[in-house]
């Protein structure tokens, strides 16, 4: 006897209300930690006497807690190595430009200052505004498609599923005060995109087993049936892109690890609520329905 995945729904829904409510207090308290992709920053233009590799700069700047910061280096020279650098970090004031500068001249040899300015964000809150309105409305093409090719309850159950999963990536980031940027961004619609493409998958499998649904059979034991049918491709397909993600964020470099550890927190919400929320989602709706329509039918016959 498998177990019964259904059966403890509301164990699974407590479960994730008890992951997101944490998430959802810390985002109303103290927000998310924007990098400078949303908070514009501090230019610096530096010519060093010798060429210099982008782990050498990053390591001084990592004494200043700067390690996030965008670093390129000017075409030319060795490969990997440049005498031009260009850094983008969040917004200093002149003690700190002057603790920085230092830093770089006590590791990294002499160098001259070129430029030094302020600049904008390079996602704004129009950019911001137009990234949601085009998540929502993708969020409504969803429900378009899914209820044309389903039913209207698989295609909201789906979607609910991945406001979980977006939730749960943006609670740990506020609680964690992880830095959001614009790798951040490009993460959350990778989630999505899995996410929904795993649910989709024991959807199909619900769908295909409802056509041959013996009378004796409730919602819940069929699709505990096909939750169970779907359970080997699921856990090799999270497993996967876990390995994928996890060594990203263990071998990748610093400006990968959130982007790396967004991946990994959505990817294992996304296997999680694909199973023990969305089918479970779509089982209390439909026995909704028909307890609506049992008592529907008692009154009319009285």
């Amino acid at each position: 006897m498998k177990f019964n995945i259904i059966g403890r729904r509301y164990w699974w829904f407590l479960l994730s209300a008890l992951i997101m409510i944490p998430g959802l207090i810390s985002l109303a308290v103290q927000g998310f930690n924007l990098g400078i992709d949303f908070t514009g920053g501090t230019l610096l233009d530096l010519r060093f006497q010798r060429a210099v590799t982008v782990a050498e700069v990053r390591d001084v700047l990592q004494q200043f807690n700067l390690e996030n910061s965008t670093i390129q280096l000017a075409t030319g020279g060795e490969a990997g190595a440049s005498a031009d650098v260009f850094i983008r970090t969040k917004v200093l004031d002149e003690n700190e430009q002057t603790a920085v500068l230092a830093g770089f001249g006590k590791k990294l040899g002499t160098f001259d200052v070129l430029r030094v300015e302020k600049v904008g964000a390079t996602i704004g809150s129009e950019l911001t505004r137009q990234a949601i309105i085009a998540l929502v409305i993708s969020w409504v093409l969803m429900i378009l498609y899914i209820s044309y090719r389903f039913e209207f309850t698989f295609a909201v159950s789906a979607i609910l599923a991945l406001i979980h999963d977006i939730i749960v990536v943006l609670g740990l980031f506020s609680l964690l005060h992880k830095e959001i940027d614009a790798t951040f961004v490009a993460a959350v619609l990778t989630i999505v995109g899995y996410s929904i493409n795993d649910t989709i998958v024991i959807f199909d499998r619900i769908r295909e087993n409802l056509k041959t649904q013996r009378k004796s059979e409730s919602f819940q034991e069929l699709v505990n049936h096909s939750i169970w049918q779907t359970m080997t491709r699921s856990i090799y397909t999270v497993l996967t892109v876990l390995f994928c993600a996890v060594a990203l964020y263990v071998y990748g470099g610093e400006t990968t690890k959130n982007f790396a550890l967004a991946l990994i927190i959505g990817f294992a919400s996304g296997a999680y609520s694909s199973i023990f929320n969305a089918s479970p989602i779509w089982v209390t709706w439909k026995e909704w329905q028909d307890r609506r329509r049992l008592a529907a039918k008692v009154k009319g016959a009285n």
